[in-house]
């Protein structure tokens, strides 16, 4: 039988993982930056949690969770993003009562949705995101978004584009989706059976429809900001200036409106402007979302946050054709030729590895001339030889291979040598 990997998920090899890795650590290090501490939640949740929190009329739980009953015949689901379970994890462990608010929370691990793979995107994918709540403060929405711009930066994006709106607050919504509902429903028929359907329960939601983005009502829809009451342009007019005071270029997009009903204020995308990119050009998208806590059973906690794919973001990457630094971990690749030299080189890669010096041997009794160049594949920095000369002299042989230099040194100083000269092919390297 040819089992192969399910359609939508994708092996990511040892060739690979190395990006990845990077990544990862560089997230997790602007994280500590700006104090957001990794919150772990489940991989599913009850399915509950998504339709209350996501909003029964998106694609999301309409169309593409991973929906099952359990042996106790109650209905879960694969997490299809993170928010809600970090905000049901918020209110079920009373971090409300934190003396320290807001909490700042992020996350990463897989995702799920049911949906058609396209490029950098399947249906389990994993997502980094972070959660700000406790404070309605628009200074943390510029944080949020700031944090964001500065992981792709740090991965040395440069075309980027921010684009920001507000879905205001309850009241600004409730005159906007009447204003929208007199829009659409005189033509409501030559629209998809989705917008049909969302026209009364959610007609925010047809503006952000794949299908119909091209009918001309969809550009002469009354904009969401007409309908932004004094409290929340002022609010949107805060956080726009400051992210001008952060020196962070930002469009205002009116049709801006986001897949999720949880959204409320700010709402941000981040696009890749980089040629070829595709087109699906989002990168990372988030928003405030007041009001969540307490429909979840919480008090009131205004939140806001942002997710984004790292399998787009290592796609921007190759975009703009960045090349990542050296992914190489193996500083030393160590050479035994002849029986008793094989017994101390096991000897000596132990005793490497100990030292927190990455090491690595053949096991394989392959030739010196293949040795040298799986070394070379691995991308060693140095190489050390040891034959039965070697032995006699109790020393090996230690090769540069940045510089092709070589030096006889004795075991007693062996240990001390190679890290000298790891840190002086590092020191060259970045001069």
């Amino acid at each position: 039988m040819d089992i192969k990997v399910p359609r939508g998920t994708q092996d990511i090899l040892p060739s690979e993982t190395g990006k990845w890795q990077v990544v990862e650590e560089l997230i997790r290090e602007t994280c500590r930056m700006y104090q957001y501490k990794e919150i772990r939640t489940p991989i599913f949740e009850h399915t509950e949690l998504f339709t209350r929190s996501v909003g029964d009329t998106t694609d999301i739980v309409q169309k593409e969770m991973y929906t099952f009953q359990d042996r106790g015949d109650r209905s879960l689901t694969l997490r299809p993003e993170g928010t809600a379970s970090a905000v049901r994890a918020f209110v079920e462990h009373k971090m409300f009562g934190y003396p320290d608010q807001p909490v700042k929370l992020y996350y990463m691990g897989p995702m799920f949705r049911y949906e058609r793979q396209q490029a950098g995107r399947y249906r389990q994918f994993v997502q980094f995101g972070i959660e700000a709540i406790g404070s309605a403060d628009p200074a943390i929405d510029a944080e949020v978004i700031s944090l964001a711009m500065s992981v792709y930066q740090k991965a040395g994006l440069k075309k980027l584009k921010l684009v920001i709106n507000s879905l205001g607050d309850t009241e600004s919504r409730v005159a906007h989706k009447e204003a929208l509902v007199n829009h659409f429903e005189p033509h409501i028929a030559e629209f998809c059976s989705d917008c049909q359907n969302r026209l009364q329960k959610n007609p925010l939601r047809i503006l952000d429809c794949k299908v119909d983005r091209n009918h001309p009502l969809m550009a002469t829809a009354p904009s969401l900001t007409d309908y932004l009451n004094e409290e929340s342009a002022a609010y949107f007019e805060k956080v726009k200036e400051y992210l001008s005071l952060l020196n962070i270029p930002y469009e205002v997009d009116p049709n801006l409106v986001r897949g999720l009903d949880y959204y409320n204020h700010t709402a941000f995308e981040i696009m890749s402007t980089a040629e070829g990119f595709g087109a699906i050009t989002t990168l990372a998208g988030g928003g405030r979302y007041n009001g969540l806590v307490e429909e979840l059973g919480g008090p009131a906690s205004p939140g806001i946050g942002f997710a984004m794919s790292i399998e787009r973001l290592l796609l921007a990457v190759e975009a703009e054709n960045n090349k990542w630094a050296d992914l190489s971990t193996l500083d030393v690749y160590v050479i035994g030729m002849g029986e008793a030299a094989k017994k101390k080189a096991v000897e000596l890669t132990y005793e490497l590895r100990n030292n927190e010096i990455t090491a690595e041997m053949d096991y394989l009794d392959r030739k010196i001339k293949t040795q040298m160049k799986s070394a070379d594949r691995l991308k060693a920095k140095l190489v050390l030889v040891i034959g039965d000369d070697e032995l006699e002299k109790q020393s090996a042989m230690l090769k540069d291979l940045a510089t092709g230099e070589q030096q006889l040194v004795p075991f007693s100083t062996l240990i001390e040598q190679v890290k000298i000269s790891i840190t002086t092919q590092v020191e060259a390297k970045e001069q």
